[in-house]
């Protein structure tokens, strides 16, 4: 990829896209979602199954969590490599398999998908690639709408992929995705909040950060320390809120940046103690996301939305934040070093 003549202009302008995906995924995608929903509950799955690798690994996280939440269904991600290194052939019946990949490329996803479907499951690609080897594996296909993405470090794939999952499960359920309208509008405030940027010069030369949240949040969480690794090279960790204090709470150290993303509702809400406990530490606390009453008030605050899309939103100044810094440090996100667009794992 050449470099463009303005550091991050690519992966700037797909943030700035996600409005117009959501738009896109709204207006194209409510009729082909319905049909695979109603396929799903024709088939009355008992468990739900998720492979995905990188950023869509959080959204299958984020999948995870709609699904226990939303529906009651115990769900779980897959680690391909028992089909791929261990030669196992998976009892999948009574499952549906989802894999969720950008690129739909990814040799242990599609073998690790075509065992699935073998073994019984009920199997869906979730892809921004519809002609890809993933989706010929998959009996079933929802596309992302996300267009064309150039840089390097996912962004419009990752939200596109969140509001597939939402409409896909809210449909499920019953649901007439109506609480999805507001996002465009709600994506535009958080694309054009210049917050963030105070953010970005009070981190420009972190060397280490830890990234914290509950529930919803927590994809967040983890989908923005990635951003944060893969653009700026610092080593950021992410956590949730619960994991952090049965072990992890010990490494945080005085004045040690700790960013917190709170999603309005149960999950943000159970984030004080985690915070207390941190700032106990002397951790350098600071929100992205939620304004919650006893809670620190949030260095960005993000627009609200009910909690299970939250994570649609609370991402884009994370988004933002590892693009500034990048920026800052002189680095190029639109093409970090040692990684590029499509990852082939086996």
């Amino acid at each position: 990829m050449n470099e463009p003549a303005t550091l991050g202009a690519i992966m700037a302008a797909e943030i700035a896209e996600q409005p117009a995906v959501f738009d896109r995924i709204l207006l194209e995608s409510a009729a082909q979602i319905r049909r695979v929903a109603e396929k799903i509950e024709r088939a009355r799955p008992r468990f739900v199954v998720i492979a995905a690798r990188g950023t869509s690994d959080h959204a299958a996280l984020y999948l995870k969590y709609l699904v226990e939440v939303g529906l009651g269904l115990p769900a779980g991600l897959a680690s391909p490599s028992t089909v791929t290194t261990f030669r196992v052939s998976p009892h999948a019946k009574d499952v549906l398999w989802v894999a969720v990949s950008q690129s739909g490329g990814s040799p242990d996803l599609i073998a690790s998908t075509r065992a699935a479907r073998t073994g019984g499951a009920l199997t869906l690609a979730v892809t921004n690639n519809p002609a890809s080897a993933l989706r010929d594996a998959s009996e079933l296909g929802l596309d992302l709408r996300a267009g064309v993405e150039r840089a390097v470090a996912a962004t419009k794939t990752y939200t596109a992929t969140l509001l597939t999952l939402w409409l896909l499960v809210d449909a499920w359920r019953g649901g007439d995705g109506q609480a999805a309208r507001e996002l465009p509008p709600l994506a535009e405030k958080a694309v054009g909040d210049e917050a963030v940027v105070e953010l970005a010069n009070r981190f420009r030369f972190a060397e280490r950060m830890l990234v914290t949240g509950r529930g919803f949040s927590y994809p967040t969480a983890r989908e923005a320390a990635l951003k944060l690794m893969e653009t700026s090279y610092l080593g950021a960790q992410a956590f949730s809120g619960a994991d952090l204090l049965h072990g992890p709470l010990a490494m945080v150290d005085p004045g040690q940046p700790v960013l917190a993303a709170l999603s309005p509702g149960a999950g943000g809400e159970a984030m004080g103690p985690v915070l207390d406990r941190v700032k106990e530490r002397g951790g350098d606390v600071h929100v992205i996301g939620a304004r919650i009453p006893g809670l620190p008030s949030p260095d960005v605050e993000v627009p609200f939305t009910i909690p299970e899309l939250s994570p649609l939103i609370e991402i884009i100044p994370f988004q933002r934040l590892a693009l500034s810094m990048a920026v800052a440090r002189g680095h190029n996100p639109d093409s970090p070093r040692g990684l590029s667009k499509v990852t082939q794992t086996l």
